[in-house]
């Protein structure tokens, strides 16, 4: 089962079953999270929620795509309630990486932090389940402020250096009244990041990350499969300038689900019960590393099979909300 959350006409959100073609409305769900923590107070799974309340009416989920009537696919009515983190140094990458890995593995004072933290997640990222591995890499990007809505563009701060996508799968999960996290699904996300600065020096990871992201259309209910297989491309003026294969799902990764949401959720503040959180489990594909720097005006497209309709976004630009020195102090 796929859902998305939708607006009609008249401003009222709606939850949709995809249908082929069409969003089958389910019946009194007017947010993924609400039908979410319905089926935690029911005991029951987000497919049987679904299927206790019922479908209604139908929807052209092209024309609802079109004019930018899609939501992300979990989103809070209070964005301050939402949490949008990732962790990188998560999938294999390339074999010349691995390679790479492989030959430095026998002198770890040779080993940059990178190289090392990515030997730590080879060898100890997929513990037995229910053991702690070691822990990734972690980063926080925001609040759901920051979420745009598939279709839009990202607004780019004139501070920033660049503004280059990410192509990953986001795991979605809200915090139910127990204090336990609940995963609803995973969704296709562009966790758009600033590259320029994140190379200057890897200490710039944490500001490098501080920009908005999109993730959906849709939420694919259930488990992720091991082995996923997608496409990103950016359109530059209509035509395609760079496209790539990227590779997600645990046979694709270092490190195990159940050990990146561990060490997510191991943190007591971040488990208020109805808050959402957004978890972007990394990537090893990025039209920066073959020299791509993107422009306003370019577009996003990153398509996975499994996820239903392809994301995009395009690159825009933002006005600057604070200016040096304009603290005020009471």
């Amino acid at each position: 089962m796929r859902l998305v959350q939708f607006e009609l006409n008249n401003g009222e959100r709606r939850v949709g079953v995809v249908d082929g073609t069409r969003l089958r409305e389910v019946q009194g769900a007017g947010s993924v999270r609400e039908l979410a923590l319905a089926a935690i107070e029911a005991g029951a799974s987000l497919q049987q929620q679904v299927d206790s309340l019922g479908l209604g009416d139908s929807h052209d989920y092209a024309a609802l795509l079109a004019e930018q009537k899609i939501l992300p696919p979990l989103d809070h009515p209070d964005p301050a309630h939402m949490l949008i983190s990732g962790t990188g140094l998560t999938h294999l990458g390339s074999a010349a990486a691995r390679d790479k890995m492989h030959q430095q593995a026998g002198d770890e004072a040779t080993l940059t932090d990178t190289m090392r933290i990515f030997k730590w997640g080879v060898e100890g990222g997929k513990p037995a389940a229910g053991q702690a591995g070691v822990q990734p890499e972690w980063f926080y990007k925001g609040d759901g402020s920051i979420v745009v809505r598939p279709g839009q563009a990202f607004p780019v701060p004139p501070f920033a250096e660049d503004a280059g996508e990410e192509p990953e799968i986001g795991g979605l999960y809200v915090i139910g009244h127990d204090r336990k996290p609940y995963r609803l699904g995973f969704a296709v996300g562009n966790e758009f990041s600033d590259h320029v600065m994140e190379r200057k020096n890897y200490l710039y990871l944490a500001h490098s990350k501080l920009r908005s992201c999109s993730y959906g259309p849709e939420l694919r209910v259930g488990e992720l499969p091991q082995h996923l297989a997608g496409t990103s491309r950016l359109l530059r003026d209509g035509q395609v300038i760079w496209e790539n294969e990227f590779l997600s799902g645990e046979a694709n990764m270092c490190h195990s689900l159940e050990n990146l949401e561990y060490h997510h959720f191991k943190y007591s503040q971040f488990l208020t019960p109805g808050d959402v959180h957004i978890h972007f489990f990394g990537t090893a594909t990025l039209s920066f590393a073959d020299g791509i720097r993107t422009q306003p005006g370019d577009v996003f497209e990153i398509s996975q099979a499994e996820f239903g309709a392809p994301l995009i976004n395009s690159v825009g630009q933002a006005d600057a909300v604070f200016e040096p020195g304009n603290v005020v102090t009471l």
